[in-house]
């Protein structure tokens, strides 16, 4: 049965002729990027429901929640469910030896509790006015209907894909695909309270994980150890080589409770160049909002929200269609081209060699300057805020 969790200040959804409801937006899938473009749409007045597959959404955690500086100077995160700020990583090359150690002056990173993350977004959604239903799967869309596996059909004005890496709305809308995808895993858990300072660990080791970064992070009060890579280059797949790695990772520390076990899909092309129609629109990974470098993707997901939610209330209300121009990936793209192309240069590193050389040229003043611009600045996803003002 689905779990439904209508808010007493729902927008008016209700049933219309032949029983069928009726909402202004669908959004499917609620991870952080759908319940946040539900809440905006909702406060400013449109119907909205949410639907996701999980019955609960303390299950099928993707992401590791690691919240950028960037991210939390611009926009108001409970703080109780951020865990201690990071201002240390260690980059490793394969051998593990003699690391690049980088320390920042101020807080850079902080791991966020991710189920009550969702927890916190639901509720705020909820009291904006929209209706989360879990234990929904979204099976397809037709000519504004919406159909479920274990649900009865909805009839909805446009439909936001919040639906993952591989989204199933983006297919039905004939929107934009992700075709370049890293697959990822990693342990995460509570550990015994320590002294050490927070650090973030991370190997650039082709072996165990092909075009992009094995990691550890260990906060204080957790520990998340994790590899992703291009998976036809994972040999034996990707959980045996996180298992390979976690058992004498740096910065790896016994575990102190449950041990969670994490993973999915990463795309990073870049934003899809085809976002939105009539229809519907595309956010958070199925819009591909992920940086193309750090595959990092909680502060995309926020920073489009926002516009998606602006382009969605003011086509609906307007029906005018040059609105969702205003949500333009090819622009969105133009000013990835130097993440872009810095992916490409990481995905051919692709033996240890190539990998020891390549930490090996961080070591000057140079390269220390250049890995700090990457993974302390702020340009990990442009800022698409000043366009709200013009929809």
């Amino acid at each position: 049965m689905p779990v439904a969790c209508k808010s007493k200040h729902s927008h008016g959804i209700g049933p219309t002729v032949a029983g069928v409801k009726t909402v202004d937006v669908l959004v499917v899938g609620a991870g952080l990027a759908g319940l946040t473009t539900a809440r905006l749409i909702a406060e400013r007045g449109l119907r909205v429901m949410v639907v996701d597959r999980r019955r609960t959404l303390s299950t099928g955690i993707r992401t590791t929640g690691i919240f950028v500086r960037r991210t939390l100077d611009d926009f108001d995160l409970p703080d109780h469910l951020l865990g201690p700020g990071i201002r240390d990583v260690l980059l490793y090359p394969p051998s593990r030896h003699d690391p690049v150690r980088l320390t920042s002056d101020r807080d850079e990173f902080r791991v966020a509790d991710m189920a009550a993350v969702y927890e916190h977004a639901q509720h705020a959604a909820e009291s904006a006015g929209a209706e989360v239903t879990l234990g929904v799967k979204y099976e397809n869309v037709r000519m504004g209907v919406a159909r479920f596996a274990d649900a009865e059909p909805v009839t909805a004005r446009f439909i936001v894909g919040a639906d993952g890496a591989r989204s199933t709305v983006a297919r039905d809308l004939g929107l934009g695909v992700n075709r370049r995808l890293l697959i990822g895993a990693e342990y995460s858990y509570p550990v015994m309270p320590t002294t050490c300072v927070p650090a973030f660990h991370c190997v650039l080791d082709p072996r165990i994980a092909p075009g992009y970064l094995g990691w550890v992070i260990n906060d204080g009060w957790h520990n998340h150890v994790g590899v992703a890579g291009y998976p036809h280059a994972m040999r034996g797949g990707v959980r045996r080589l996180l298992d390979a790695f976690a058992t004498d990772a740096p910065g790896v520390v016994a575990p102190a409770g449950p041990v969670q076990r994490r993973g999915g899909p990463i795309p990073v092309g870049g934003v899809l160049r085809r976002l939105a129609c009539p229809a519907g629109l595309l956010v958070g990974d199925a819009a591909g909002a992920v940086s193309p470098l750090t595959a990092g993707g909680l502060d995309p997901c926020l920073r489009m929200s926002e516009l998606a939610a602006t382009v969605a209330v003011g086509y609906l209300r307007t029906g005018d269609q040059s609105v969702l121009s205003r949500y333009d990936g090819q622009a969105l793209r133009n000013r990835f081209r130097g993440r872009l192309l810095l992916r490409r240069v990481l995905a051919g590193v692709r033996s240890t060699t190539a990998a020891e050389a390549a930490v090996a040229l961080l070591r000057g003043r140079a390269g220390r300057a250049f890995a700090a611009r990457i993974l302390f600045g702020d340009g990990s996803f442009p800022d698409v805020t000043p366009r709200l003002a013009e929809v």
